[in-house]
């Protein structure tokens, strides 16, 4: 999985004014768990849009001063309700033999005949999916296969679990499926329609020919 470097810099104080200076300078105050004692931190908030604006899944490298590094992911992150600013940040250490769960991108792979044949509609349920794994073997993405996919079909998470890592979802979760588009459906009421008419044009016809006789014998006759 593709990483994203962030530059950090220690925290010496973690009280209220010291938070609200380092937003004002336009840093973002973080935590980092998972390595014993939570790790108090701050960084630029553009380091973050391509962390934190994007459909993709990475890993996080935390640079601090002086050249060590540490491996972690987005673990929570905070918006202000009005302006959408980064306000706080929570990561999660990573080691190397500990597995770790982390939402994975669904990519979409093939050409459904459902769609190409049959005038169906693609859709996709799950954009991404929840997986455990251990960091070297986190995908950057999960590739569903949708060349199989005919006309009501559906493609479930069983179907692509792998051995390098556990998708976290019942095995019958669906992630993509072909539907009925409103079109076909629209054109399959209007021909079924049609072809009422015609057997309601035909059934009258028939009627009027087997009643035909009877209303000539019941005319009087001159």
């Amino acid at each position: 999985m593709k990483s994203i470097t962030i530059k950090a810099s220690k925290r010496e104080s973690v009280g209220k004014v010291s938070t609200k200076a380092l937003r004002n300078a336009g840093r973002v105050p973080c935590v980092l768990y998972g390595g014993g004692e939570p790790l108090h931190f701050s960084a630029p908030e553009l380091d973050f849009s391509k962390l934190v604006y994007t459909p993709n899944a990475h890993t996080v490298v935390i640079e601090f001063e002086g050249g060590n590094k540490l491996n972690a992911i987005l673990q929570d992150i905070q918006f202000h309700p009005v302006s959408d600013k980064i306000l706080h940040v929570d990561f999660y250490s990573l080691s190397d033999d500990k597995e770790i769960s982390m939402n994975i991108p669904v990519k979409i792979e093939g050409a459904a005949p459902g769609v190409l044949n049959s005038g169906g509609v693609l859709r996709l349920n799950k954009r991404k999916l929840r997986v455990r794994a251990l960091p070297k073997d986190l995908p950057d993405y999960i590739i569903a296969n949708i060349s199989k996919l005919r006309l009501g079909n559906k493609l479930y998470t069983s179907e692509l679990q792998t051995e390098s890592y556990t998708i976290l979802h019942p095995d019958n979760t669906v992630v993509c499926q072909v539907r009925s588009s409103r079109t076909s459906v629209k054109d399959a009421d209007i021909e079924e329609d049609d072809t009422t008419a015609e057997e309601v044009a035909t059934v009258s016809s028939d009627a009027a020919q087997e009643n035909a006789p009877e209303a000539q014998a019941e005319a009087p006759q001159e």
